[in-house]
């Protein structure tokens, strides 16, 4: 792998001071080249680029994408020559930029820009500068507005018409594709390998080329045609008394009255019924409530080669009549004594048949694939003893048995009792001091001759048991039963297909010994060795069918391994993956399509990413480069900065201080350009280390053999009081240990939470912290009506501001009046959202501003109630910036505002719908409620990459907040990649040393320096040189000295 860029082996301009922006640089127009120099593919082909794309559904698969040609011939052209700097290509036979005149959507100050075409361009800035509102909400959201208007009037009259952006005009744009940081679906049936469509290949390559073994007997199943099946019988029971059977039920209950009817009328005389042979008499009909075997006898003869043509009709009719299917009876053996044949794949020792395998045979998403038991999903809610007895601490009369409560006067209790008694215990007695098989009896029932005693509990039916009493009640025709059940249930794997998703028919076709579902398990490191030299392992007819779709799922599982994603799965839920890995899946998909000629944005894709694993991607996005497409990336990670072709740096503050482009150009020129970010790239400016770590309390919270997922019996100690980061590459195990395993013990012993911890031996040091706070990165809300303002609670309080004014109190206006969610106060045209929701049937709903109160959310008399001239609507459209300043002097309201300006989010409006937050966004604003209230200095602290998002300036203000927390004496566990907050811990814990199978363990520990030096795993590497480039903050001089 090539050394790490940092900052320090580019040269800084000369000067002590930074030096002086110079006037924004332009890009210097590509010379034309000469025809003999470089072949231009024909500008006929390369202008057939479609329309701009709307890229909303989890895949790309739109019809204007499929439009955009994949023209090999285009992308060898468009290659760039690093020595002339000429770019040839779609980006020269058209306007060489996208040209940007007038911006000024959201808080862009009328921005004019020329974009380069055909290169890889970053946009970088301070949080909130307006990176996205250039990136998406401008250039993506012209593109999607074009794209709509190239349907006819008549279909857009359906789908209604995008708003067009704040900006005069936008030249040279092309087809527009957005890859954004949101989870592709949130489908339980969407899985990595289908929205990547490798599980599609796999299915193909399946249903043509697998072979089928008997789920019975594990034998090979065969198919014969007619006359392999005579020769068969001709050998193989010459001389032989045969009966020729035809099955017609297998398996099943009935009376069969009419089927013994209806084969009198074929002309035949006798059955086989359940291996007794009979002759059909009227009415005959067998006992309805059994479960039978019938066959037609067909005929009985000695085998003999002259009587071949009797032969050869008797099979055919037992083939017929029992469609595709038949069996021989030899008589004179008293074992084994039928074998059966087929036309199709069937087990010869057990007549077990299989349809003919389809690609749907294989998809968890059809019913010709999908398990019956889970139904293709892999996991049932079964109704489990822990969720049942979540306390046995309580004894039952207490509530001990959660879905009972606690001791009544009704039967199941007066059963219980008895039961209770028999064993010599008490309904009083904690649940964890019973004997186990009297719990046992209690949850699971109690035998007939078992129970208690019918004449003095004056019960007849024996006691079933707690949960199949709660299983039964799942099937209950009131939709309230059911949903009471449904919170005693945890989801469990299948005990039918063992969560591989598929019926055991379809997991009985393998391919080299495996079959389709022991693949999609496989991380896709092993998978792609598992395909590497497939065909030595193929015979030469397998290898004709698969040549092709061998060459497609290896291709698809290159690009995914180049965008870091090595340890993941095809098996993996998509609702599981981070938004990071989400987007690097749709890059790996783009990447796959080949198109030609299209503007991609992505937001962030470095999120997620060990610094390992940078090279490969900021490779992946030069490749898509380099088949001929414009590239622009919203980024702050420094090593995409400094390989991009062109950066863009807008600033120079956030929300109204930003807006402006204060750099643009080269990496090198933007480095020397004096801009924030460049001081940060050159060293001019660091996130400065602390010489003395906290030494905490002594204490520590000591997790004992972690086992879940990839986790090797994992014993982990945290020491208390200290900022701690949990580091490792993508999949080494760092959720699998902390959010999955740690976060579930401390939230079930301090909040009783249902949810269940991965396996685990013990925890200690539980007494030392009094609660476990979790800030993650899901949305704060799900609905426009969200914003940061009610979820940190200081709009409660701005709203009794506003009832305990004179004017609200005269017209008796009380705090339900200013909120926009109840009848009274709000707009009623549009319940107070402000605006209207218009479904857009195949397209995301698009929503306007409402037509009666212009977005205002309130009607007018609530909106005449006024404090210092601004209404409840104005206070809901003011920064977090401006509202420190408007609510000086009213102290219950400026402490939670406060603390939002300090996390960084000074730019949001207190009243931004919450679907319009980033994930990073949404975890400062979770971040700034919990930091508002008061703590108790013993609290736990997780966060799971709270760098997402953030610029450098910002990662200092954030280092800033999480040291205020640890010196309170709380403690603070980051999970994280990015190397400025990891080297300012007091503590790390580096899991590693690969991802997915190849981690699981903890490779290193202790403080920044220590980790550094010892030389284990990847972190080491590049902390030691990022430590190397860093500064100490300055001791404040002694007071004595």
């Amino acid at each position: 792998m090539a050394k790490k860029t940092t900052a320090a082996s580019v040269s800084p301009p000369a000067a002590s001071k930074p030096a002086a922006a110079p006037k924004a640089a332009r890009p210097a127009k590509a010379a034309k080249t000469k025809a003999s120099d470089t072949p231009a593919p024909t500008p006929a082909k390369a202008r057939k680029a479609a329309a701009a794309v709307a890229d909303n559904a989890d895949r790309h698969t739109t019809a204007a994408v499929q439009a955009v040609p994949r023209l090999e011939e285009v992308a060898e052209a468009v290659l760039e020559s690093r020595v002339t700097g000429q770019l040839t290509g779609p980006a020269d036979l058209e306007a060489p930029y996208i040209e940007v005149y007038g911006a000024r959507e959201h808080n862009l100050k009328n921005v004019s820009i020329q974009i380069p075409r055909g290169r890889l361009v970053v946009f970088t800035g301070i949080s909130g500068s307006g990176k996205s509102s250039l990136a998406f909400d401008t250039i993506y959201a012209e593109g999607q507005r074009r794209y709509m208007e190239t349907f006819s009037a008549y279909a857009r009259s359906f789908m209604g018409g995008l708003e067009r952006p704040d900006v005069d005009k936008i030249e040279g744009l092309s087809p527009v594709i957005s890859i954004e940081q949101k989870t592709t679906s949130r489908n339980p049936r969407s899985t990595v390998g289908t929205i990547t469509e490798i599980y599609d290949f796999l299915r193909l390559l399946y249903a043509r080329t697998a072979e089928a073994f008997s789920y019975a007997t594990g034998q090979k199943m065969i198919r014969q045609s007619d006359d392999q099946i005579i020769n068969y019988i001709l050998k193989e029971y010459d001389s032989r008394k045969l009966v020729v059977l035809a099955p017609v039920v297998k398996g099943r209950k009935g009376h069969y009255r009419e089927l013994f009817q209806q084969i009198a009328k074929l002309g035949f005389t006798k059955v086989r019924v359940d291996g007794e042979l009979l002759d059909i008499t009227p009415k005959m009909q067998v006992d309805r409530y059994k479960i039978h075997d019938i066959e037609i006898v067909i005929d009985r003869l000695v085998v003999k080669e002259e009587d071949r043509f009797r032969l050869s009709g008797s099979v055919q009719n037992a083939l017929t009549q029992g469609k595709g299917t038949m069996l021989v009876l030899d008589p004179d053996k008293k074992k084994d004594n039928t074998q059966f044949f087929s036309r199709f794949l069937m087990d010869p020792a057990t007549g077990i048949a299989y349809d003919d395998p389809a690609p749907n045979t294989f998809s968890f998403n059809s019913p010709y694939g999908a398990c019956p038991t889970c139904n293709g999903l892999g996991e049932v809610q079964e109704i489990t003893e822990e969720s049942v007895m979540p306390d046995k601490k309580l004894s039952i009369s207490r509530g001990g048995i959660a879905p009972l409560g606690e001791y009544r006067d009704i039967w199941i209790f007066q059963q219980l009792s008895l039961i209770v008694k028999k064993h010599k215990a008490s309904l009083s007695t904690p649940i964890e001091k019973l004997p186990q098989d009297l719990v046992e009896r209690l949850l699971h029932g109690v035998p007939e001759d078992e129970d208690a005693d019918p004449k003095k509990a004056n019960y007849v039916e024996p006691f079933e048991g707690i949960i199949p009493f709660l299983r039964r009640q799942m099937e209950s025709d009131s939709e309230n039963i059911r949903e009471w059940i449904q919170q005693y249930t945890q989801a469990q794997e299948c005990p039918e297909c063992h969560g591989y998703r598929l019926k055991k028919e379809s997991l009985h076709f393998k391919i080299d010994g495996k079959h389709i579902g022991e693949l999609s398990v496989l991380d896709l490191n092993e998978l792609a060795g598992w395909f590497e030299g497939l065909e030595d392992r193929l015979s030469e007819r397998q290898n004709l069918i698969a040549r092709e779709l061998l060459k497609e799922i290896r291709k698809r599982i290159g690009f995914l391994l180049e965008v870091g994603l090595d340890y993941l799965n095809l098996h993996r839920s998509v609702r599981t993956l981070s938004g990071g890995e989400s987007q690097r899946i749709r890059l790996a998909t783009q990447i796959g399509t080949q198109l030609v000629g299209v503007l991609y944005i992505m937001d962030e894709p470095s999120i997620g990413l060990h610094q390992r694993d940078n090279e490969r991607l900021i490779k992946a996005l030069q490749h898509l480069r380099d088949l001929g497409n414009s590239v622009i990336v919203v980024e702050h990670d420094k090593d995409m900065i400094l390989h991009a072709d062109y950066v863009l740096d807008i600033g120079p503050g956030a929300g109204i201080h930003g807006g402006q482009i204060v750099a643009e150009g080269t990496p090198t020129e933007i480095f020397n350009s004096g801009s924030l970010t460049s001081q940060y790239l050159s060293g001019q400016k660091h996130i400065e280390l602390r010489r003395k770590k906290r030494a905490g309390e002594g204490n520590e919270l000591v997790l004992k053999g972690a086992k879940g997922h990839n986790l090797k019996n994992v014993t982990a100690k945290f020491p208390l009081g200290k900022l701690i980061a949990v580091t490792g590459v993508s999949g080494s195990g760092k959720s699998s240990l902390i959010h999955d395993t740690l976060y579930p013990i401390l939230n079930q012993h301090f909040f009783n939470a249902k949810r269940e911890p991965l396996p685990y031996a013990g925890i200690e040091g539980l007494d030392f912290i009094d609660k476990v706070i979790e800030v993650d990165q899901s949305p704060i809300g799900r609905t426009p009506r969200s914003n940061p303002a009610t979820y940190t609670g200081v709009f409660t309080e701005i709203r009794q501001l506003f009832a305990s004014l004179p004017e609200a109190k005269i017209r008796g206006y009380g705090p339900g009046r200013f909120s926009f969610n109840v009848k009274g106060g709000r707009c009623e045209t549009c319940e107070g959202a402000g605006m209207r929701t218009i479904e857009m049937n195949f397209l995301p709903d698009v929503h306007v501003p409402c037509e009666t109160c212009k977005g205002r959310r309130y009607n007018r008399e609530t909106l005449e109630v006024r404090f210092k001239g601004k209404s409840i609507t104005d206070v809901l459209d003011m920064t977090v910036e401006k509202a420190v300043e408007f609510f000086e002097f009213q102290p219950r309201i400026l402490r939670k505002i406060q603390t939002l300006n300090e996390v960084g989010l000074g730019y949001l409006t207190l009243g931004q719908q919450a679907t319009t937050l980033s994930g990073g966004e949404a975890q400062r604003v979770k971040l700034a409620t919990e930091l508002s209230k008061k703590d108790t200095g013993k609290t736990f602290y997780i966060l799971d990459e709270p760098t997402t998002g953030l610029h450098f300036e910002d990662i200092n203000h954030l280092a800033l907040v999480l040291h205020k927390l640890a010196d309170k004496g709380n403690t603070v566990l980051i999970i994280e990649h990015n190397l400025d907050l990891i080297k300012v811990a007091d503590h790390i814990i580096d899991i590693g040393p690969e991802g997915g199978a190849g981690g699981g363990t903890i490779v290193a520990q202790g403080t920044p320096e220590q980790v550094a030096k010892s030389g284990k795993g990847h972190t080491s590497r590049f902390l030691a040189e990022e430590l190397r480039t860093s500064k100490y903050a300055e001791e404040k001089p002694d007071k004595a000295a």
